[in-house]
């Protein structure tokens, strides 16, 4: 009684965090949920993570832009004295320097939501001082350089830092513009003042080209956002799968905990009250037989029987509960052996006999000759066809008829059938009847109600041997229970040639 005690405030403390528990993870799955239902998300939200892409790249190619400036820088001396591009050279190499310097430094901290956009501000300022750097490239001329020659070289090396710039830089939204719309000032100041041709051509086709790289830029940029909300979606999916999972496993476990409990308190149930109640039958029993002595007054000795007949009834009860239980649990072992079923069935019909009798029904049997035995548990399918009888002999009426048949199915197996001409069972009741503690309107407004755990019973124990329960009826027109056991079942005769065989290996082992 103490350990009782002791122990159930330990149980309530944990039944209260597991409560807790469970609730937590409901609102992780309601949270998940809504942001999953919301129509996309804003680009805000996935800065920090753009911001950490870009990043990195920059410092994957932080040499390719230096190195292409120094080979600028030094192709220009090709021209001759003239075109000095060291001055901006260097120039450019200090802007992106100092561009690599701020990026190094955004990466060492944890570059949250909100610092982002600070972040991004900076590094655009930046792209603006190296823009003008380029900017100063783009208004050089050469005049002693020869026209041609000078022209196609600043172009190429316009459109190759263009089309760089925009690949390395795309993850930071506008850089590629604002590092590159100086140069097409540039470009258009240095057109307006030469009134060359040529100038005009380049500024025109830098410009269509910065618009067309702006866009590209733009699209990827748009693509990669999509790319990281359906990322963030799928993480958001796998974490309310393993929500479920958990949930799911809690929830098993707490059905184990309660079969496990039922199954305790069965097996409390089976000792704790058939103890008592054998004791009950044994000494009404004794009282009603008058072993010793007689009862004077016949009102105790009815008063006896009752207590007989009540105390067999209750014991019934408990017994199907517990076969009932123990079937379900797995825990129900078949006794096979080699069983006649016609006898089985014969003994059954005896055994309800009396009870046909007193309401004046009649019982056929229609039994195939010659059956074959069957590999089966005796006190199984013996309570198969008792419980199919008791039903039928229950529920129909006075004056009735029952007609039990035995014989063989198509498929080489056996049956045993019991037909009624009772109430009948409707068609939309059948499922009820079939489940356990189920009753039917006609079993509920009966006299003799009973469990509801006989035909489930009798289902469980026919699926222990493979077989099938069928259970055909119709208002006022009777019921048909069919119990089928299968051919594999069926243990086929040997023939006189394999018997005397039989016995010849016996008599040399011998």
């Amino acid at each position: 009684m103490s350990n009782s005690a002791s122990s159930s405030p330990d149980k309530i403390i944990v039944y209260r965090s597991r409560a807790s528990k469970n609730r937590d993870t409901a609102k992780a799955v309601k949270d998940t949920r809504e942001r999953l239902q919301t129509n996309g998300q804003a680009i805000g939200s996935f800065e920090r993570e753009l911001m950490e892409l870009h990043l990195s790249s920059v410092q994957q190619f932080a040499a390719l832009m230096p190195l292409f400036i120094i080979i600028v820088g030094l192709t220009a001396s090709y021209f001759g004295g003239e075109l000095n591009l060291m001055p901006w050279m260097l120039a450019s190499l200090v802007a992106h320097s100092i561009y690599l310097l701020l990026a190094r430094q955004a990466s060492k901290g944890n570059v949250s939501a909100e610092a982002a956009a600070g972040w991004r501000k900076r590094l655009l300022a930046a792209q603006i001082l190296s823009g003008l750097c380029w900017a100063w490239f783009a208004f050089n001329s050469c005049s002693a350089c020869g026209t041609s020659y000078f022209f196609f070289f600043k172009s190429a090396t316009l459109f190759i830092a263009l089309s760089g710039a925009s690949f390395v830089f795309f993850m930071l939204r506008g850089a590629t513009l604002y590092a590159f719309a100086p140069v097409a000032v540039a470009l258009a100041a240095a057109s307006y003042l030469s009134r060359d041709p040529l100038d005009v051509a380049l500024t025109v086709v830098f410009s269509i080209s910065l618009a067309f790289f702006a866009f590209i830029t733009d699209r990827l940029y748009n693509t990669n956002v999509r790319l990281l909300s359906f990322q963030s979606e799928k993480d958001d999916l796998i974490a309310e799968l393993e929500v479920a999972k958990s949930m799911s496993d809690e929830a098993r476990r707490r059905a184990e905990e309660a079969n496990l409990a039922k199954s305790r308190f069965l097996a409390s149930m089976s000792h704790e009250l058939r103890t008592p109640l054998n004791a009950i039958l044994g000494f009404s029993e004794v009282m009603a037989t008058e072993v010793l002595g007689p009862l004077n007054n016949p009102t105790y000795k009815e008063y006896v029987g009752d207590i007989h007949t009540s105390g067999q009834h209750l014991l019934n009860l408990i017994n199907e509960i517990l076969d009932l239980s123990r079937i379900e649990a797995g825990r129900y072992q078949l006794n096979e052996e080699a069983i006649q079923l016609v006898d089985i069935t014969e003994d059954c019909i005896g055994m309800v006999q009396l009870r046909a009798r007193a309401k004046d029904i009649h019982i056929t049997d229609q039994f195939e000759p010659e059956m074959p035995a069957l590999w089966a548990d005796e006190k199984a399918i013996r309570q198969v066809v008792l419980n199919l009888l008791s039903n039928a002999v229950k529920f129909t009426p006075k004056g009735g008829e029952i007609v039990v048949k035995a014989g063989w199915t198509a498929s080489g197996g056996q049956y045993v059938s019991i037909k009624d001409n009772g109430p009948g069972i409707p068609e939309e009741e059948i499922p009820v009847v079939l489940s356990a503690f189920g009753q039917g309107s006609i079993a509920i407004k009966s006299a003799e109600q009973g469990t509801g755990l006989g035909l489930p019973i009798v289902q469980a124990l026919l699926h222990k041997h493979d077989g099938t329960f069928l259970l055909k009826s119709r208002l006022r027109e009777g019921t048909e229970a069919i119990a089928i056991l299968p051919a594999k079942r069926v243990l086929q005769p040997v023939s006189a040639v394999e018997q005397e065989a039989l016995d010849y290996r016996r008599k040399v082992t011998a």
